[in-house]
């Protein structure tokens, strides 16, 4: 897995994944709409922290300019 996220994106994707899973999880939401928030928020933390996205690569783009 090559790197295809800048720093910048990275950081976008780790603080709305955060509050994501806080809305998701936290009792703030309920339902099917709390639990899609949550997974949404796991898989915006998870790609954040390891610069990759799947779509990215998928569609053969990357926000890395390195």
């Amino acid at each position: 897995m090559k790197v295809n996220e800048s720093n910048t994106d990275r950081i976008i994707r780790v603080v709305v994944g955060v509050v994501f899973l806080y809305l998701g999880f936290s009792g703030f939401m309920t339902g099917w709409l709390a639990i899609v928030v949550g997974l949404v928020g796991l898989l915006l933390l998870v790609t954040g922290a390891l610069g990759f996205c799947p779509l990215y690569a998928l569609l053969k783009m990357s926000t890395n300019k390195k």
